[in-house]
């Protein structure tokens, strides 16, 4: 097991990545972010990918990847808030052909609730809890009794003619220009249609809109714990490097 790797969360808006020290859950070196390419198909993402690494200075070194997609065996089977050419990539091929290394790869809300489930507001958590990542999107990382239940999407839930992150997530916030009692509405409907289907126990809220946890929490009156994420919009730096670190000897 290794102890540190380069966590790299690649976003609709922004690639970011930092060391991670996985034993502890803490980033051991500034967090360096970059903004996603236009159009952001899967070369021109990796060419910031190889300016992260070399920032890093983290040639042939542990590697962890975080992607806004369903991954199975190391492939893209979705791609709601990145190119659509990122369908069907290999990411083992990609990262061979462009970055020159291996690597591990996990959805990117899956790798958040990853962190918080074993250094932040889940641990010890026993029951449904759910990391709702509220960003460009919403993505969903689904634990049961700690267990991680892989590759729910449960932004992507139909709601009036469209899905629910198109109504509840931060940039659907910035692109109506909301309120945040407004906004906190709208989050709110979703949370309680959230509690139709799951039940959850606790509910975990991170991407870049946590921090602001305190403008919308008033707004929230869903029949379960809804908390901030404690490593805020750093889980999923943290998770994707804790997911590579269960499998690199070194």
């Amino acid at each position: 097991m290794s102890e540190h790797v380069l966590g790299i969360d690649i976003g609709g808006t922004g690639v970011k990545a930092a060391v991670v020290d996985t034993e502890n859950g803490v980033l051991i070196t500034p967090k360096i972010k970059y903004p996603t390419p236009k159009p952001s198909h899967p070369s021109a993402v990796m060419s910031v990918v190889n300016k992260l690494i070399d920032d890093n200075d983290w040639r042939g070194k542990p590697i962890g990847c975080g992607l806004p997609s369903i991954i199975r065996n190391n492939v893209v089977y979705s791609a709601a808030n990145i190119d659509k050419t990122w369908m069907n990539v290999n990411m083992d091929e990609l990262f061979a052909r462009e970055i020159g290394q291996d690597a591990f790869f996990i959805n990117d809300a899956d790798a958040a609730g990853i962190a918080e489930m074993t250094h932040g507001q889940g641990r010890g958590v026993e029951g449904t809890v759910l990391m709702l990542t509220l960003g460009t999107g919403i993505g969903s990382g689904l634990f049961r009794d700690q267990a991680l239940i892989p590759n729910t999407e449960f932004g992507h839930l139909e709601h009036k003619k469209s899905i629910w992150e198109h109504y509840a997530s931060n940039s659907a916030r910035e692109r109506k220009e909301l309120s945040w009692s407004e906004w906190g509405s709208e989050l709110n409907e979703y949370l309680n249609h959230i509690d139709l289907l799951l039940s959850p126990d606790l509910v975990i809220l991170g991407g870049g809109v946590s921090k602001k946890f305190a403008k919308y929490q008033s707004f929230l009156d869903a029949p379960f714990e809804i908390v901030p994420a404690s490593m805020l919009n750093n889980a999923g730096i943290i998770g994707a490097a804790m997911n590579a670190s269960k499998s690199v000897l070194v």
